[in-house]
């Protein structure tokens, strides 16, 4: 008798969790709200991956400066919110057409590595980010894109029901994660704290009895 199973190797557990999606968890700065006319000017994107004992956790962090797409719009006033300078001599940035493949390759090999069929964007206020992140993949002219082309999970939706707080600094303090309003408004350092806030919520549903059987 051949036992079918013997070349199967283990399925990670978390492609079981969000019906076979890797939650990455993104941040954008930009230079104005219209995902299609405004520059994308900093990206930074946060893997989750689960313990032995079923609870999320941050797992990798990658981060990019990015050069204004040709024609762009900078509003001042978005520049004076997040304190960005997209002309500065030292800002160290690449375009969008080298920024997002290398993005996006890292992303795929992650949603392979925990045995997932693709990723789900993470975000506090995910659509702002979805539509930029969405925006730059059709200039860049991408097709082999991880994201779900719509869906995605809202950690300012998710701390409205959990914490009663909707602003992202508000919500870490209601869970008891450290933020700081001085380091805020840089897309890697966003991300990292909406990761944070997406493994609390998620985890402390899991710690109460978690999905039913």
């Amino acid at each position: 008798m051949i036992n079918e199973d013997f070349d199967q190797q283990p399925v990670h557990p978390l492609s079981q969790r969000f019906r076979g999606f890797l939650p990455v968890v993104v941040d954008v700065e930009t230079g104005g709200f219209d995902c299609q006319t405004d520059a994308l000017l900093e990206i930074a994107a946060s893997t989750i991956t689960m313990d032995d004992q079923g609870h999320l956790k941050l797992d990798k962090t990658f981060e990019f400066h990015v050069m204004p797409f040709a024609g762009a719009n900078l509003d001042p006033a978005a520049l004076e919110f997040t304190g960005i300078d997209p002309h500065h001599p030292f800002r160290e940035a690449d375009p969008e057409e080298t920024v997002f493949p290398e993005l996006l390759q890292a992303i795929r090999k992650q949603v392979k590595a925990h045995d997932c069929t693709r990723a789900i964007l993470v975000g506090h206020n995910a659509h702002f980010d979805h539509g930029f992140v969405m925006a730059a993949i059709e200039r860049c002219q991408i097709k082999r894109n991880p994201f779900h082309p719509f869906s995605v999970f809202d950690t300012a939706t998710l701390s409205g029901l959990a914490f009663g707080q909707t602003v992202l600094a508000k919500a870490c303090e209601t869970a008891g994660i450290e933020f700081s309003n001085a380091e805020a408004h840089s897309a890697v350092y966003d991300t990292k704290k909406t990761a944070e806030l997406f493994c609390s919520i998620v985890n402390r549903w899991q710690d109460l009895g978690g999905l039913p059987g």
